[in-house]
């Protein structure tokens, strides 16, 4: 018989005490000597804050709650995937941004999320250089806090809300890192006004907030690179699509949890909105 998960707001105060103890981790390697940056096999990098912080993660997950399976990104490098077996898992990306961490920006991100039925349910996003945390229980979230600290009471979380569509003037969020011609085409085609540029997950937390509209990704990513921020986006009233208007899967195993291209969407209506009238279908 599967164990009772603590419900969706318990879940996300455990997931963000992890989060901030990884973000303490995090902060030291930051303000430290050598943090032993190297290549992985898909050559993205990766140093000592994101195997120090997932070890921090992994030990509390197993703890809290032995009987869930866990895909983490650098475990997963070393082959170490469990069965998901169709069931509740969670997703964990210890340090979403390396290239901004090891160029010393401040917008990566710790992002722990908790998949149900192939859906993300709950999420955190912490920004431990930035003292932001975004996340996803009953509701989305947020709320400021140190690396190391603690998260403050409940009654001080403040409820995030993704924005209606303006029709003039609308904001988009696109990658420092990632940005690409497909990317620019498509803002294009939008009303758009102004284009922040930030790392990891923190754009669909800027969406959720109702600080900008739109957020496109149409190269790779991974399912614990998103998985969190779609929690709070999704939990803010929003929703991220996959170039059908779908939307995104999670626990696609075959696939080595690699998504396809997404476009985040603070307003639902926008994504058939724009979807029909600016042909931002497949083809």
């Amino acid at each position: 018989m599967s164990q009772a998960l603590p419900d969706d707001d318990d879940l996300a105060e455990l997931f963000a005490a992890l989060a901030l103890d990884a973000g303490a981790e995090i902060m030291r390697v930051f303000h430290g000597g050598n943090p032993n940056a190297r290549l992985k096999k898909d050559a993205s990098p990766v140093s000592d804050a994101d195997i120090l912080a997932e070890e921090i993660i992994l030990k509390g997950l197993a703890r809290a709650l032995p009987h869930l399976p866990v895909v983490a990104e650098e475990a997963s490098e070393s082959g170490a995937l469990p069965e998901l077996g169709g069931g509740d898992f969670i997703l964990v990306d210890a340090l979403d941004g390396s290239k901004e961490f090891l160029n010393k920006r401040d917008s990566f991100t710790v992002n722990i999320a908790l998949v149900r039925q192939g859906a993300p349910a709950v999420g955190v996003v912490f920004a431990p250089a930035r003292g932001e945390f975004f996340l996803a229980g009953g509701k989305a979230w947020t709320f400021s806090a140190e690396p190391g600290g603690k998260a403050p009471p409940r009654r001080d979380w403040r409820v995030l809300r993704t924005r209606a569509m303006p029709e003039r003037d609308a904001v988009a969020v696109a990658s420092l890192s990632h940005r690409d011609a497909e990317t620019d085409a498509f803002l294009t085609r939008l009303p758009i006004k102004d284009v922040v540029s930030t790392g990891s997950s923190r754009k669909f937390c800027l969406v959720a907030a109702g600080q900008a509209d739109v957020y496109p990704r149409f190269g790779p990513t991974r399912e614990w690179d998103t998985a969190a921020g779609d929690a709070v986006l999704r939990r803010a009233g929003g929703i991220a699509v996959d170039r059908s208007g779908a939307a995104l899967v999670y626990g696609k195993e075959a696939r080595k949890f690699v998504n396809g291209a997404f476009i985040a969407w603070g307003d639902p209506r926008a994504a058939v909105f724009y979807a029909e009238r600016a042909a931002l279908s497949p083809g």
